[in-house]
Order: structure tokens, then sequence, then C-alpha cells
């Protein structure tokens, strides 16, 4: 649509309103306002989420890896080098890391809590980046024979510090003439680490792949096998030649089955979300329409004259449709501008919340995460933008086609 000079300067004209007009001023300021809002909101909430879910599942995915394999009804894999070397052949595999893995508890003085033991060697735990890099203050060459690296959130729960002994229990112990008894060993911390994530840094602790083994009574096997690939796209096409190659003796899962409903409830809450805050939009389009039609019934002696003097209908209506656009446009750039800044500051601004608040704004314990995350995406930041714009160029043709259907001898009749 090709504007002419007169049209743009009417457009312009009739946007700066004068004192008698000041409430249709406010009507378009609130609707300028409400598109800049609605953008803003509606891009940090996405990016928002995104982040949420992509540095979940980066935690995860940094610990327990694509692919898990486990033994059916709880018999160790005592030949599972055999069957790591098999999976290591496989392409796209990045590692195959033997673990030992079991759930017990843990004590240390008067408290006690349950954990889950992971038995790993050292050069398999520094071959996954989020563990590597928690545990960078540890000396790594002190990982071994009966020592142990707890979650550094269980150790403030249980006021443990590096130097301290825990003590595990097993209720699956040795079989005497009086009973089960409970199989107990203590073990030295040498550390903690924080991966960021509660669920791991509250209830996790790393023992050498040895201690474990011989904690559990396993002699050479294990329990579990992690598979990370180098990229998840592979992750169906690599699992099924996993299930092929280890046969009914063990079960295979991967970290979408393993963590379902997690992710699921993630993203039908961003859907949700997505929907609900598009109707902000809405409601600002419609303040847009409420402006315009005010301003063309205001402006009817105007638009009255610009039609005797030869102004065509398309004319009245592009000069209305301008001002539409021009409240658009500029509201969806402000929002764009407005949502990407927030996104890029975010836990700069939930530290200053927090500061004034005297409150803690992301509770581990409840989000999951240490930190608030913000990923942004162009394309549905490039949705956004198009999604408002359309809604914005659709609120002006009703006002703009009310005004070139003015009567100009109506409107000058009563004048």
């Amino acid at each position: 649509m090709i504007f002419s000079k007169f049209e743009r300067l009417a457009a312009y004209r009739y946007l700066r309103a004068k004192r008698k007009e000041g409430f249709i001023s406010v009507i378009t300021g609130f609707a300028f306002t409400g598109i800049a809002l609605g953008v803003a909101t509606l891009i940090i909430v996405m990016s928002v989420m995104n982040g949420f879910r992509e540095e979940l599942l980066s935690r995860i995915l940094g610990i327990d890896g694509h692919i898990g394999i486990t033994s059916i009804a709880g018999y160790p894999f005592n030949n599972y080098r055999q069957a790591m070397k098999e999976i290591s052949s496989f392409d796209k595999v990045q590692t195959v890391i033997p673990m030992v893995q079991n759930q017990l508890l843990v004590t240390a003085g008067k408290a006690a809590e349950g954990a889950m033991i992971r038995g790993i060697t050292k050069e398999d735990l520094l071959k996954k980046d989020v563990l590597k890099n928690s545990v960078k203050y540890i000396d790594m060459s002190e990982f071994q024979d009966n020592v142990a690296i707890i979650g550094y959130r269980l150790a403030q729960k249980m006021g443990i510090v590096s130097g301290d002994e825990i003590t595990l229990i097993s209720p699956n112990g040795k079989v005497t003439a009086f009973g089960t008894v409970p199989r107990m060993k203590s073990y030295r911390v040498i550390g903690s680490f924080d991966v960021g994530m509660y669920e791991y840094d509250a209830s996790t602790i790393f023992l050498p792949l040895e201690a474990a083994q011989k904690y559990f009574g396993l002699g050479d096997a294990v329990t579990h096998i992690d598979v990370t690939l180098t990229d998840g796209k592979y992750m169906p096409q690599v699992r099924q030649a996993i299930v092929e190659s280890v046969g009914d003796g063990a079960y295979v899962y991967d970290w979408k089955q393993s963590n379902a409903a997690f992710f699921n409830a993630i993203d039908v809450e961003r859907n949700v979300m997505f929907l609900i805050l598009t109707l902000i939009i809405i409601v600002a389009a419609f303040n847009i329409i409420t402006g315009l039609i005010m301003l063309v019934k205001d402006k009817g002696r105007d638009i009255a004259v610009l039609r005797t003097m030869g102004a065509t209908k398309g004319m009245i209506m592009r000069i209305f449709f301008m001002d539409g656009a021009f409240i658009g446009i500029v509201g969806t750039i402000l929002g764009l501008v407005l949502g990407v800044l927030f996104c890029d500051n975010i836990e700069a601004i939930r530290h200053g919340l927090e500061a004034m608040s005297g409150r803690d704004l992301f509770s581990a314990e409840i989000y999951f995460l240490s930190h608030l995350p913000a990923k942004i995406d162009m394309l549905e930041v490039t949705m956004v933008v198009v999604i408002s714009l359309l809604l914005c160029f659709l609120a002006t043709i009703y006002p703009a086609y009310r005004a070139a259907k003015f009567d100009p001898v109506e409107a000058l009749r009563y004048e």
C-alpha cells in the first residue's frame, strides 16, 4: 500500500491531539501501552519457559545421559564390559558409562536423610561436563577407596563439611540367624558438588565405582549403564539399536520416559501461557478500535471538508489506517525492545527485586533450579511480533472503513 504525502501529513496531524481532544489521546496512549506491554510480557514469559526447559534438560542429560540401561528384576550386569563395547561402536554415541546406583539412608551425627548413591569412576565422572564443572574445586585425585562427594544442599541440610564422615545404611544387609542385619559403612567426604538443580544437589552422593561395588556386594558387576549421544535427535534410532543388542535381559529407557510427566506439564503450561498472554494484545487491539472510532466521530467535519475538496474514500481510509498502524508498529517495536532487554538482564532484575522485598522470589526447592533462566527463541519472537502487527492492522480496518463511509453532507448539515 502506497501512501501519498498528503495522507501521511493528515495522519500525523490526527495523531497529535489538541487540548480539547485530550480524552482521545488518553485512549490512544492506553492502546499504545497495552500493545507494548503485551508483546514484552509474551516474549519474557516464553523466553523464561524456554530457558527453564533447556536448563532442566541440560542438567538431566548432564548427569543421567540420553539413554539408560538397567537390568530386569534388579540383577546386576556381569557382562557390562561387552555390552559397553558393542554400544560404543554405534554411530552417534558419545560416551557409555557404567554405574552402580541405589537408594539408601545416609547419617551424619544426629542427622539422617534419604539419598541416591551413584558409584562411578573418576574418569567417567569427569566426562560429564555438568559434573566436571561442579567439582572443579575438589581434588579428584582423592576420589578413590572409601570417600564420597555429596550434593551441597544435602550437605547443608545435614551440616556436613569436607573432612566429615557419613555413614551409609542399606536395609539389604547380611542374613544371619537373628535376621537381616542392615549393611553400614562410613565414608569420608572430600567435597560437595553443585549442578544447579535441586533434585540432584539435595539427594545425590557419588562414590568411587569400586567402593560402591564392594558396599553393595556386586563384585565386578554394575547396575546401570548411561549412554550419552552426540545429538539428542538421533535418540530413537540409537535406542532401538541398543534394544536389539542387549536383548531381553535388560530394560532400555530414555530421558523422555523417565521425565515424561514433568516435561509434558512444562509444554502444556507453555502453550496455555502463550494463549492467555496473547489476550493482552487482543485487548490492546480493541483499544485501538475504540480510539480510532472516537477519532473518526470527532473529526467528522474535517473528513467532510476533505471529501468536498476532492479527497477520495480510499484516501480517507488510508489516513486512519496509518494512524492505527502507527500505534501498532511503534507499540510492538517498543514491546520487543523491552522484552529482549528484560530477558538479557533477568537475573540482575531478580536479585534487585529480592533485595528490595527481602524475599526469595525463585526458590530452588520449588522451581528445581538455583537461578532464573531465559532463552530467547528468535522464531517465537518473530511469531509474537507478526501476531501483534496482524492484530493491530486488523483492528484499524473497521474504523478506517467507517471514516471512508462518512457522509460529508450529513456532517456539514449539523455544523
